[in-house]
């Protein structure tokens, strides 16, 4: 069962949709502030968490992008294609989201300087700024080597509070990023396990709550556990990286071992 935090009542509530396996999401995005839009990136960002976990629930998932800046809201897309977020179905002004995906909104993300509308229709739920905005250029994706270490440093604080993106944190998920990809491509020439079913059924409740820090401190203690077959290691970190979009594969056949 997806859930998210209802920021009416301040309690998950389940994602309904108003049509059977079609969900229509609204990523409304804050104004750009001093030229950064870390703060859309990471609205955006958890649409596609959720479109991603609602497709493998075999969900038809359409996403608008929805802006009063037309010229923000383009830039935006472009930057979010580095983060390896799915591009949304449409982009729509101010109160035009029903009518670009052709009926009710079912869940609404709102950045934190987004008003919440009382009589809006479908679940709200909010994403939580990221912090210090003086320090948003940090994490530029046309400024970082390797753009998805921003990705994974946005992952790892709950969506719906802040998110510290300072350049420690970067310093961090670089690493880690790239060590994780040589694990999997080691991995990958070992014969193939299933995942074990009380990691598979952790990971699954972590995401069936958008929970990427839980999913990601599973995946950290799974990663050097030589009691699990390396095959099953190899099939956990894949089916993880088809939500948490890190492209963890990349470096299969890159390796000599």
């Amino acid at each position: 069962m997806l859930r998210l935090l209802d920021a009416r009542t301040g309690s998950h509530a389940e994602v309904r949709s108003a049509r059977l396996r079609l969900l229509r999401v609204c990523a409304h995005v804050p104004e750009a502030v001093g030229g950064s839009d870390l703060a859309g990136l990471r609205v955006l960002l958890v649409a596609d968490l959720l479109a991603r976990t609602a497709e493998l629930r075999d969900w038809q998932v359409l996403t608008a992008l929805a802006g009063q800046d037309s010229a923000q809201l383009a830039v935006l897309e472009r930057a979010a294609d580095a983060l390896n977020i799915h591009p949304p179905a449409v982009r729509a002004g101010p109160g035009e989201a029903t009518a670009s995906l052709g009926g009710p909104i079912d869940v609404h993300l709102v950045g934190d300087d987004v008003g919440v509308d009382g009589d809006q229709s479908g679940l709200v739920a909010r994403v939580g700024p990221v912090r210090p905005r003086e320090a948003a250029s940090l994490g530029e994706p046309a400024a970082e080597p390797d753009p998805l270490a921003i990705r994974l440093a946005m992952l790892s604080f709950p969506y719906h509070r802040p998110a510290d993106l300072t350049e420690d944190v970067l310093a961090q998920a670089r690493p880690t990023l790239a060590h994780w990809r040589r694990r999997v491509a080691v991995w990958a020439q070992s014969p193939s396990r299933p995942m074990p079913a009380p990691v598979a059924d952790r990971l699954r409740a972590a995401f069936d709550d958008l929970d990427t820090v839980t999913a990601l401190a599973l995946l950290q203690s799974l990663e050097p556990d030589e009691d699990v077959p390396t095959g099953a290691r190899f099939e956990t970190f894949v089916y993880a990286d088809r939500i948490l979009g890190l492209d963890l594969p990349r470096d299969i056949g890159r390796t000599g071992g």
